[in-house]
């Protein structure tokens, strides 16, 4: 009878990795982590304040699980919490976007419309593509051509397409569910960057600390 009655004063929380909220938001536990808590506790921590953001903090906020525990056992005492999964959530601070103009718009294409189109042109030119093909061509054939469009032209089709599969979209949509080589360093570039803050967040709690 105790193991019933403490298994139901238990509290499961799960920390979420990242999130996003507005400037000056009030930031409560269903914000920051998922909760398993008994129900008629459970609305009562899904409003409970954890953080007031304001504009001292920055547009990153990292909030460990150990304020979150102290918060939960001062207003429900009798209560027992277990931590499951990341011990901090990185609250990140979003303002609302801007329109980009069209002419912006425009020139940032073309930057990368031709930017791309000189590396891959002087990549061509660099391992000699043009004189690979008319070999490849008179070896075939048994005949000299100067500009053998019966190669050029599938190879320049397949170029297209094969850059569509590596980055996996085509234009918003994307082709099957596999992330493609960009999103899969993306993320591990994410990931180095959340771990980074993390640290440097516990690392000047530290030196507060200390200074104190």
């Amino acid at each position: 009878m105790w193991e019933v009655s403490v298994l139901e004063k238990t509290i499961y929380l799960r920390m979420r990795n990242r999130v996003q909220v507005l400037p000056n938001q009030n930031v409560c536990l269903n914000d920051i982590a998922q909760i398993i808590a008994p129900v008629e506790e459970l609305q009562a921590l899904k409003n409970l304040h954890v953080h007031q953001l304001k504009e001292t903090d920055g547009n990153i906020v990292v909030i460990d699980v150990m304020k979150v525990i102290r918060l939960i056992t001062e207003n429900m005492k009798d209560s027992e919490v277990q931590s499951i999964g990341p011990a901090q959530t990185i609250v990140e601070v979003i303002s609302k976007k801007r329109r980009v103009s069209i002419p912006f718009f425009l020139l940032i294409w073309f930057l990368l419309f031709f930017g791309s189109a000189m590396t891959l042109m002087n990549f061509h030119d660099e391992v000699s593509m043009k004189s690979v093909q008319e070999k490849i061509y008179t070896i075939i054939t048994g005949k000299k051509e100067a500009k053998p469009l019966v190669f050029q032209i599938p190879y320049s089709i397949g170029l297209g397409l094969g850059m569509i599969l590596f980055f996996n979209h085509v234009f918003k949509k994307r082709i099957n569910d596999e992330p493609s080589p960009l999103e899969v360093e993306m993320f591990n570039y994410q990931m180095d960057l959340d771990n980074y803050v993390i640290l440097h967040e516990n690392k000047e709690s530290m030196k507060r600390v200390y200074d104190d």
